[in-house]
């Protein structure tokens, strides 16, 4: 396989290959071309495989249709266009899907006047672009049965149904080319795994070989995503041209800090200074784009904002996922317009999806991944000769640390690494299904079309033997719980095929990869009704997690369906805050890179550099105000004076990981982890050594889990040694260790459920009746624990690959554990202490980050703090009495 880079074009090569009208247009609208232009359209041109990487409005999506609509044009005036499909758009929103039509037909009635000017307009085809969804209305895809679409515009979802469609699918065979956008937001999900599979279906209906164009915003590695798209054919990888224009664009980032100290200035104090900073920030500018990372946060943001009085009430607006469509729209359009001064988002703007002219854009709080920050900093400055301008507003003392050496990193050109689901079974399944609607199928032909797909290279026959064995009804013992058989397997003969007349009803009614969201109802163990939490929230509880709702303690006990019981509780330490779910995971790499900043900034408090060049230095390498300098490096010098006093000389970095033994004022040993590995891989490490824990002391341990690490809670009385934990769990047990640790909590059931659904053995849909979430969670536990006893059953497999791969990274913990093995990283055990370091106390009171007790947490932080303070000094006192 050969993966190319991209060769520049020159403009008069461009205009020599394009049609006369289709030149004149560009030129005279545009006047040059931009760099994703001029290093892709060549390769487009030419039938190649490419993919680009470029900032948003630099003119990818026009790089690829100027080529395609050239060609049409061309065919059209030779006689050779027919009522076909000649390309297929696919992006995941059907709101960008809407904006690439109305482009697209802009761009053709432009196209036209040209001609007409030029006189050549007699004579000259009809393009047809058409856009096909779930929202397509039967009368609509009527027509396009009768007259086909030249150009396709269309969702993943729609196109894996459209494979299906008996008459449409017809129409597919001359495709030439699929074009695949914002496929950085497609590829590390499930839903650009199904797409990989509608990607090799659709080439095995189609006569020719078509090309295959990604578009991807700021991403990394592109050598992974080139063969996510591309796929391989005959045992190889098929070739890909990449057009890498990811840093053609300025980007300027600030980090400021609303106050010098996060610790000892009151909660109430640092919201209104935030406030006032964002309130000046958005009076400077004509739009500012404020991102959050929860829809809860969006909704505070614009509250706050409002009452502040600084912009017209209709000139302020927020934007997430949990407000209706309408809502939505009508933002997106005034943004458009230039009518709106600022919109508070959370993740639902950070698309491609058209919003016009942006100046600024403020994220509160840390965005977690260098890539994200990039892509969301990217919707200002729209037009390529502006500056992306960006200001991040911490709100703790890890995210400014985050934010400072996330800046750093962008600024240096170094992204996070992509990670791509790989094998999911029930994807798989979904399509096993889909193939049977089309024909009968030899199980060696089926799974030679399958493993073309990047996603399924490494898939084996044994697993592909026991999906359709679950799928044709093979385990007899489901029969009683109605689960049926949707194909026919003949296992002697190596053969499959469709069975019932309801299957392909079944199929487009239920496909798709995203779960159900469900709201949990919570009751007491008595049965009042207390409330209600994300069903997503319920994954991350086990027995005996404490959790604030409505302002009050509770323990939780169990879950039935979509009901949660719990005790109400006088005291405690909250273990999950309630909005934990909607967090974003620190990305790896970003976390290594703190690490590294640690590791130099403890070597110059070490060497004594004086204070104003080290702050110096985080202001120029870091672009922080002065504010988050001098915070930066108070928050650094408290743990590098703590550890002293402990006798640690061996300071936390990423390869040095500081274990702490903690013994709380409740007489309580917790033993904390300094690890800024993320919460996916800290979520894996945690639970198996809390696992290891609670096969040894017979007792349940409560976990903490956070992106810098993570804490276990001994029951009082129980005590282990540090050193005796961290050489339990190693790179060869940690699986069996995680699947042990997660097989009976809410977790795997959760998942369990959505593998169901995605696998069709639960039906959201049976015969145009919608199944409720909370009947399919009941149907769906009864499932799992007789799935669970079913030697090798695939959805029971799948889920636990989803949960040790997807949410969390056990792939990395165990290189982590590997790397600890071979002496590359290594556990600095501090000796027991009656105080946390600076670095765990966020960890520590993280239950307490609920909004109603935001002083709380204050007051707990400071007390915190100011006890390693007192410590510091006690200790140099009593050292300089000795000397």
């Amino acid at each position: 396989m050969a993966i190319t880079v991209a060769r520049a074009i020159s403009e008069s090569e461009v205009a020599n290959l394009l049609e006369p009208e289709v030149s004149s247009w560009f030129f005279t609208t545009f006047g040059s071309l931009t760099p994703p232009q001029v290093y892709a359209i060549r390769s487009i041109q030419n039938h190649e495989n490419t993919l680009i990487a470029a900032p948003t409005g630099s003119g990818k999506t026009l790089a690829v249709f100027l080529s395609i609509i050239n060609e049409l044009l061309s065919m059209g005036k030779r006689g050779l266009l027919e009522d076909a499909v000649y390309a297929i758009y696919v992006s995941p929103l059907r709101s960008l899907n809407n904006d690439i039509e109305k482009n697209l037909n802009s761009t053709l009635k432009g196209i036209q006047r040209a001609a007409k000017i030029k006189g050549l307009d007699k004579g000259l085809p009809e393009i047809r672009v058409a856009v096909r969804t779930g929202d397509t209305p039967s009368s609509e895809r009527a027509k396009m049965l009768r007259k086909p679409p030249h150009i396709l515009i269309t969702t993943p979802e729609s196109l894996a149904i459209i494979l299906c469609a008996p008459k449409f699918r017809e129409k597919l065979r001359s495709v030439k080319w699929v074009i695949v956008d914002e496929i950085h937001e497609l590829c590390s999900s499930k839903r650009g795994v199904h797409l990989t599979l509608s990607l090799e279906r659709l080439q095995e209906l189609c006569t020719e070989n078509f090309t295959r164009i990604g578009l991807s915003a700021t991403i990394h590695p592109l050598e992974e995503v080139a063969k996510f798209l591309v796929g391989f054919e005959n045992g190889a990888l098929r070739d890909c041209v990449i057009a890498d224009t990811r840093f053609v664009k300025p980007t300027k980032l600030t980090v400021d800090l609303p106050v010098a100290d996060l610790v000892h200035t009151s909660a109430n104090y640092v919201t209104s200074r935030t406030y006032k900073v964002i309130k000046n920030l958005v009076r400077r500018h004509k739009t500012t784009l404020i991102f959050t990372n929860t829809r809860s946060g969006t909704e505070r943001v614009v509250y706050h904002l409002s009452k502040l009085n600084v912009v017209d009430a209709d000139e302020l607006a927020a934007h997430h996922s949990s407000l209706s469509r309408e809502i939505r729209k009508e933002v997106e359009d005034k943004l458009k317009e230039g009518v709106m001064r600022a919109v508070v988002t959370s993740t639902s703007l950070e698309l491609g999806i058209d919003i016009g002219s942006i100046d600024l854009v403020v994220q509160i709080g840390s965005p977690k991944s260098i890539s994200r920050c990039l892509q969301r900093i990217g919707r200002s400055g729209h037009a390529l000769n502006k500056v992306s301008e960006g200001v991040l507003i911490p709100l703790e003392r890890d995210d400014l640390v985050e934010d400072a050496v996330l800046a750093a990193e962008a600024s240096k050109g170094r992204l996070d690494r992509v990670y791509i689901p790989k094998a999911p079974l029930d994807v798989l399944a979904q399509h096993i299904v889909g193939m049977a609607i089309e024909k009968k199928w030899h199980i060696d032909e089926a799974y030679k079309v399958l493993t073309r797909s990047y996603c399924y290279r490494d898939l084996t026959l044994d697993q592909m033997k026991r999906l359709l064995k679950y799928l044709s009804g093979g385990y007899k013992s489901l029969e009683n719980f109605r689960v049926y058989g949707k194909i026919w397997y003949d296992e002697d003969e190596g053969t499959f095929g469709r069975r019932g007349a309801l299957l392909r009803v079944i199929y487009a009614t239920n496909i798709g990869t995203i779960p159900d969201e469900v709201a949990i109802k919570v009751y007491t163990v008595e049965g009042r009704w207390v409330g209600s939490i994300e069903e997503e929230f319920l994954e991350r509880l086990t027995k005996g997690d404490i959790f604030i709702l409505g302002g009050r303690l509770y323990e939780y006990r169990y879950s039935k369906g979509a009901k949660a019981y719990v005790k109400p509780i006088k005291e405690g330490k909250p273990t999950v805050p309630t909005w934990f779910s909607e967090m974003l995971p620190l990305s790896f790499d970003l976390g290594e890179a703190i690490g590294r900043f640690r590791g130099e900034m403890f070597r110059k408090l070490k060497e004594r550099v004086a204070k104003n060049e080290i702050i110096n230095w985080v202001m120029q390498d870091y672009k922080c105000t002065l504010n988050a300098a001098k915070a930066i490096l108070g928050y650094m010098k408290a743990e590098y004076d703590f550890l002293t006093t402990l006798g640690i000389t061996e300071m936390p970095s990423n390869k040095n990981l500081l274990v702490e033994d903690y013994l709380d004022n409740e007489g309580r040993q917790n033993i904390i982890f300094n690890a800024t590995f993320g919460r996916r891989v800290n979520d894996a490490l945690s639970r198996a050594y809390a696992h290891i824990l609670a096969l040894n002391l017979k007792a349940n341990i409560m976990l903490t889990v956070s992106d810098s690490g993570f804490m276990l809670t001994l029951p009082r009385g129980k005590r282990v040694d540090p050193h005796w934990l961290v050489k339990q769990v190693g790179k060869e047990n940690l699986r069996s260790l995680l699947i042990s640790s997660i097989r009976n909590t809410e977790l795997i059931r959760r998942r369990f459920r959505h593998c169901a659904t995605r696998s069709l053995m639960v039906l959201r849909n049976y015969k145009g009746h919608e199944i409720t979430v909370a009947k399919q969670q009941t149907n769906s536990q009864i499932l799992f624990k007789l799935c669970d006893e079913l030697e090798g059953f695939p959805v029971v497999e799948e889920a636990y690959r989803e949960v040790l791969e997807d949410v969390m990274d056990v792939k990395t913990a165990e290189e982590v554990l590997g790397e600890i093995y071979l002496g590359e990283r290594r556990y600095i055990i501090a000796p027991s202490s009656d105080l946390p370091s600076p670095f765990t106390h966020d960890l520590i009171l993280l239950g307490y980050s609920d909004v109603v007790l935001m002083e709380d947490k204050k007051a707990l932080l400071e007390a915190l703090y100011d006890s390693v303070l007192r410590r510091i000094k006690e200790k140099r006192l009593e050292g300089r009495a000795r000397r």
